[in-house]
């Protein structure tokens, strides 16, 4: 249990610092090209640019893939047999980021930073 758990934050911590370095950055310079990310926020949850701070849901983006990322690396490494990890793997990663990613824009909805549609 201790080892899976120091796998999960050893992963979560490299995959973040990596995001950081060649997504977060690169978009921060690039005020008009969004990451995919971002843009499944603005069409899903109608999210108002003018209201969110671009740099804080830079990070949230960033927490959350890394976490996702994490997650099924975890998971997966649980299991013994190459196929039922890539089994595994294929069946979790839209789900996984679908959900995470669905809490993120309730937040920014009951944040009140969403256009009225």
């Amino acid at each position: 249990m201790i080892e899976e758990l120091i796998l999960f934050l050893l992963c979560f911590l490299l995959i973040l610092v990596i995001y950081e370095l060649f997504i977060v950055r690169k978009a921060k310079n690039k005020k008009n090209k969004y990451p995919m990310e971002v843009k499944y926020l603005i069409n899903k949850y109608h999210l108002n640019m003018r209201k969110v701070d671009y740099s804080q849901l830079l990070q949230v983006v960033a927490l959350v893939s890394s976490f996702d990322i994490s997650f099924i690396v975890s998971v997966v490494i649980i299991l013994d047999s190459y196929l039922w990890q890539i089994v595994a793997a294929l069946v979790l990663v839209l789900p996984v980021i679908l959900v995470s990613y669905h809490f993120v824009g309730v937040v920014y909805e009951k944040k009140g930073m969403t256009k009225n549609v």
